[in-house]
């Protein structure tokens, strides 16, 4: 079910970032695009006042931009730990650019078979996009009980067939709050398989064990934990490449062997947007990388889960598996989808500073709110929502 808002609503029920007033102090709390932390905004607003000029002016092909484009690179390669027999590309179009580069890539038929884990709003439309360049095998997430996308299911040899060029999944699905902690080895017999991941909402957040896990692809769009919108980084095993492979119809701005040949500058690349995740990087680095990052997603996480799970059933959450909850993208609702209810949450979230617990979309607002702990948000953040969760709760609970 979804609920239709009029535009003449108040700004907090129409996704409005907003401030309530010019004193109010904004939690951002979007599923993307979102904030970047503080230190990487103060970094990017610094790079302005500095002599000469910004990457937003920069040729991609200048001394200056490839000394960028080098650094973002070795950053990321060392920080997540990519082996050397896999390439670090920054492409254009989004994930969902991506939904049709990696059919596009490593299926050369239409007739070539590619198995989907199907179990959330971003894996149905990824499989969606590849059936206009492959055979899609799709296995199916649904819980059986309810019909929702609040499992994930398991990875039975029959399921997957042994031609498939990949095996995609989502490692985290941000409407749904499904996470895959670590991601899933596929059974012996399917282990030379290639994964490709979309962990567009859930990189540097964890480990990825890229030889032992099976990664064929990874791909992450920017615009929720690593920069600005603008930008995907695209991870692919060597062994993947080759012209010969990919389909005939592959344009070359989605090839990945196209890129790779030229060095990330087939066509121009997306200079600040690069820069921003260099900034990123940076500042993540600084921060303790990714084991430090886990924890602290950890500790963001319960923390909204821990209201949500004592409050008597004011506050819940479609994901019971306490395993597959989402530590990225929380979503709730209050007494059951009470809408009245959830509008005043809203409001007077909002007028706390607090925003983007409810975003628009072209089929309405979904039945849950959703808080989204990307790397902008701290422990004192997702504190203060609980907070006020709580006191909400104290408030309307009779």
């Amino acid at each position: 079910m979804t609920t239709t808002i009029n535009e003449n609503s108040h700004p907090a029920l129409v996704g409005s970032l907003r401030p309530a007033s010019p004193s109010v102090k904004l939690i951002n709390f979007s599923p993307g695009p979102t904030s970047l932390p503080k230190a990487v905004e103060d970094e990017i607003a610094a790079s302005f006042q500095k002599p000469g000029l910004t990457s937003l002016a920069l040729s991609h092909r200048s001394p200056e931009f490839l000394d960028i484009l080098n650094h973002v690179t070795s950053s990321v390669r060392r920080i997540m730990e990519i082996p050397d027999d896999y390439e670090v590309l920054f492409t254009h179009g989004g994930g969902h650019g991506q939904f049709a580069a990696v059919p596009l890539n490593l299926c050369h038929n239409t007739s070539d078979v590619a198995t989907y884990i199907v179990n959330g709003t971003w894996t149905e439309r990824a499989s969606e996009e590849a059936q206009r360049y492959c055979t899609v095998q799709a296995i199916d997430g649904r819980d059986p009980q309810t019909g929702g996308y609040t499992t994930f299911p398991e990875l039975k040899e029959e399921d997957i067939d042994p031609k498939s060029k990949y095996v995609f999944l989502c490692s985290n699905e941000t409407v749904n709050g499904v996470e895959l902690h670590r991601l899933p080895r596929l059974p012996e017999s399917r282990r030379e398989i290639p994964l490709v991941i979309d962990a567009s909402s859930d990189f540097t957040t964890k480990p990825v064990d890229w030889h032992a896990d099976g990664v064929g692809v990874l791909f992450a769009c920017a615009s929720k934990n690593i920069g600005h919108p603008g930008v995907t980084l695209t991870i692919v095993r060597k062994d993947l490449l080759g012209k010969d492979k990919a389909s005939p119809f592959c344009p070359g701005v989605f090839n990945y062997t196209t890129n790779v040949e030229a060095d990330n500058l087939w066509n121009t690349a997306a200079t600040f947007n690069i820069e921003v995740v260099s900034f990123l990087m940076d500042w993540l680095e600084r921060e303790g990388g990714v084991a430090e990052n886990e924890r602290r997603s950890i500790a963001k996480s319960r923390i909204l889960y821990d209201v949500i799970d004592n409050s008597d059933g004011f506050y819940s959450t479609p994901v019971q598996d306490k395993k597959l909850r989402s530590r990225m993208n929380i979503p709730f609702n209050i007494k059951g989808g009470d809408e009245k209810l959830t509008e005043e949450f809203l409001i007077q979230s909002w007028n706390e500073g607090i925003v983007g617990l409810r975003t628009l979309t072209p089929f309405g607002v979904g039945d849950y709110l959703r808080a989204s702990l990307y790397n902008a948000i701290t422990e004192e953040d997702a504190a203060a929502l609980a907070d006020f969760m709580q006191q909400f709760a104290s408030k309307y609970s009779a």
